[in-house]
């Protein structure tokens, strides 16, 4: 069985490449495990890394470190006048990868494209629910109200009808959630009642295929001798999951890894002995507080907008940041267009914030809780020092924060479900178009049981965002996003925290790595030299 516990220390060393001096391993120093092994039901940068980009490919693809959209597992698409269908032609000959107990009989097909889809939309599919029916991204971005029908025109010919127009529709196919699983394998896996093996010991026509998982320890992959692109230069790809940074950049400097996300706090001495390259650009990211508004007093916007005053913003990317991330005003950050620059931020003002405290009935503050990530990511390298900081601001206008964590896959399922009254979270964009923030992070839909977790349905904001994702007007949709920027500031639900830049500490022999604007991480093309 593929999917197994290894054996411990001195397994490791041997699994990390020690004395294999044939094969080309590249070990790189990973954050966090990976919640399973199935990307249309996970949010986190982390699994991603670990099951989505390794593993599968989807319709469309971005082009590496860019937001550009080029063929995947499709060669080519085209698109009616009216924006409601869109027809993709399969590449041909594209070879599933094998696992223990499977041995894929045919190549690729429509019939993959429609499972893979269907799994997510169709609650009566056999799949629907195994390992978790919160198909976040689907829900998060309406696409049950969007698909009207997906239909196989022949094996190599898939069309999508829309029930509307959806500007960023391509770019969202080549988003993680969009990946392509096998149908043989899930039908074999049905019938022999083990359905959950589809996530667990995932297959898919991606460049590496997992060979070994050791939650909170090691993942091994060995690339896949038929990738359609052509076999990955690292024969063998072994994540070495370190959630603490300090000893990942430990691990760095002995060579007991190729890749590492340094601790901002450590990127100084990394350029001074420039025995490591460092790699860095600007995030496409936010890091925030969101506030429950269905919870008393957030439901209030003056309350929302007194702790927005009472919190020393600058004080905290001084502290935290350390020159690797700027003040976040808007929920979309700089570098994406339709960016709204004429919005201002809340200025440190804790008089004023006692103010509207008073105004909003709690003049002398009130009790809370303070949910701080207990996982480093990019937009947010101390989520727990950050939460101490606002604690201690907001006690000098009365309100008395709590401070709770839990682990990582328990803190995002409590804060989806809105268990929360203000919690920490960030986001990374997918696909380069606002409607990846906006709708996903503050949508209607997305307050449901998904990524919005203040719970903040406003009509008057989703009317507008909803409008943007109609129209392939570019300067309309730019129009839309700025009034929908303003709205956002006024009702504050949350409290913007940075944007970060993205850095990765790599060694000097390590060629060909790319930083993603979407701070995936992506080892098809690297290569040891």
């Amino acid at each position: 069985m593929r999917y197994k516990l290894l054996a411990a220390a001195s397994g490791l060393a041997l699994l990390l490449g020690v004395g294999a001096a044939s094969a080309k391993t590249l070990v790189y120093c990973s954050e966090g495990s990976p919640e399973n092994f199935y990307p249309a039901i996970n949010t986190t940068g982390s699994t991603f890394d670990a099951s989505s980009r390794p593993i599968y490919n989807r319709l469309v693809e971005f082009q590496i470190g860019t937001t550009n959209v080029g063929p995947g597992l499709a060669e080519s698409w085209q698109a009616s006048d009216d924006g409601l269908t869109f027809t993709f032609k399969l590449r041909k000959g594209v070879k599933w990868q094998t696992a223990a107990g499977f041995k894929p009989t045919r190549d690729f097909n429509a019939d993959d494209v429609i499972f893979s889809f269907e799994r997510q939309w169709k609650p009566d599919n056999p799949f629907f629910k195994v390992t978790s029916e919160n198909h976040s991204y689907f829900n998060d971005m309406s696409f049950p109200k969007l698909l009207k029908s997906i239909e196989k025109v022949d094996d190599l010919t898939v069309k999508f009808t829309l029930n509307q127009p959806e500007a960023p529709f391509v770019a969202d196919l080549a988003m993680d959630f969009a990946s392509i699983l096998s149908k043989e394998y899930a039908d074999l896996m049905l019938k022999a009642g083990t359905p959950e093996k589809v996530d667990q010991n995932p297959v898919g026509t991606g460049p590496f295929m997992l060979v070994q998982y050791q939650k909170d320890a090691v993942i091994r992959y060995k690339a896949h001798p038929d990738y359609f692109l052509g076999k990955a230069q690292i024969d063998d790809l072994v994540y070495a999951i370190t959630t603490d940074a300090s000893v990942r950049l430990q691990k760095l400097r002995a060579n007991e890894c190729h890749v590492a996300i340094p601790n901002t706090a450590d990127l100084e001495s990394i350029r001074k002995e420039g025995k490591l390259q460092l790699l860095d650009q600007p995030g496409m990211n936010i890091a925030y507080l969101a506030f429950q508004v269905e919870k008393k007093p957030f439901d209030d916007k003056r309350v929302r907008q007194a702790v927005n005053l009472a919190v020393n913003k600058k004080a905290i990317i001084d502290a935290v940041y350390l020159g690797a991330g700027v003040a976040a005003t808007n929920p979309i950050p700089p570098v994406l267009w339709s960016y709204n620059d004429e919005v201002k931020d809340y200025p440190y003002d804790p008089d004023k914030a006692k103010k509207l405290l008073a105004e909003a009935g709690v003049p002398n503050g009130f009790e809370t809780d303070l949910w701080a990530m207990p996982v480093t990511r990019l937009y947010n390298p101390n989520a727990k020092r950050i939460g101490e900081l606002m604690q201690a601001d907001l006690a000098k206008v009365g309100i008395k924060a709590e401070i709770k964590s839990f682990e990582w896959g328990e803190y995002r399922k409590r804060a989806q479900a809105g268990e929360h009254q203000m919690a920490q979270l960030g986001w990374t964009g997918d696909n380069g178009d606002p409607d990846n923030f906006f709708r996903v992070l503050l949508g209607c839909d997305a307050a449901k049981a998904g990524g919005n977790i203040a719970k903040w349905c406003h009509k008057p904001f989703e009317d507008l965002i909803v409008e943007a994702v109609r129209t392939t007007d570019m300067a309309k949709r730019t129009d839309l996003y700025k009034k929908a920027q303003v709205i956002f500031k006024e009702e504050a639900p949350w409290l913007t925290i940075a944007h970060s830049v993205q850095y990765l500490a790599a060694a000097k022999n390590v060629e060909g790595l790319k930083l993603s604007p979407f701070g995936a991480h992506i080892f098809y093309g690297v290569d040891i030299k």
